[in-house]
């Protein structure tokens, strides 16, 4: 049986703050918890409904009630298995290969999104501004489907971080040259801004390269979805 503290230190995990504090984020399902528990992740506890679901130390794990695992959950309709992990350091960034680097991204979906996308071409290092979404935030994770076990994420200062690149600097912008157009073959850093307003105005100084994605049609369409954008500018770059 779970006891109430469990069970409130569990749900104080969905607060960033607590995340920092306890330097532990909760995971969720069965897709999520299985790909973090086949990684790098170290794991504290692991709490199911369903004995044998997942393959993983019996020692760390918990047979609780429907009921709990409601109680304990940030999911309308929690599935079968919960688990606290260890938020590790994050590791050197690869300059060998493409870089994608955040600028204040707000939107949870958004970043999950992203993370699936970099896990999805094989981009091992993506970086983040101190003031984007934390990528442990509950709906970051069910975004990723479990792809954040495959993807080095980081927050730093990302102006500093950018004048002190290894690799050119690609930021996108509405009037930006068009990506088709660029030689993408050399690993870069792909600067992605705010989902309402752009890269900001101490990174833009510091891009090298303005690219865009052309548009074809839709006048009434103004910008796309930055993760929509990251998706076809991934693509162009692994394509090259």
């Amino acid at each position: 049986m779970v006891v109430k503290n469990q069970i409130k230190f569990i749900k104080s995990l969905q607060q960033k703050k607590y995340r920092n504090e306890y330097g532990m984020f909760v995971a969720e399902g069965l897709k999520t918890v299985g790909a973090l528990l086949d990684s790098h992740y170290k794991v504290e506890k692991v709490y199911t409904t369903q004995e044998g679901a997942l393959s993983f130390d019996e020692a760390n794990a918990e047979l609780i009630t429907q009921r709990e695992l409601h109680q304990m959950s940030a999911m309308k309709h929690p599935n079968t298995v919960l688990a606290v992990f260890h938020i590790p350091k994050p590791r050197p960034i690869d300059y060998g290969d493409w870089i994608v680097a955040l600028d204040t991204i707000s939107d949870p979906g958004n970043l999950g999104t992203i993370i699936r996308l970099c896990d999805w071409f094989g981009i091992g290092s993506l970086v983040c501004s101190l003031n984007s979404v934390d990528c442990y935030n509950p709906k970051v994770l069910q975004a990723t489907m479990g792809s954040i076990a495959g993807v080095n994420i980081g927050y730093t200062d990302l102006e500093s971080f950018c004048a002190n690149a290894q690799v050119p600097i690609y930021g996108t912008f509405m009037d930006g040259k068009s990506v088709y157009s660029q030689d993408l073959t050399k690993p870069g850093i792909l600067l992605m801004g705010n989902e309402a307003n752009g890269i900001s105005a101490g990174l833009e100084d510091l891009v090298g390269q303005k690219i865009s994605i052309p548009k074809f049609g839709g006048h009434a369409t103004e910008s796309l979805n930055v993760a929509m954008a990251t998706a076809i500018l991934l693509n162009e770059i692994r394509r090259r």
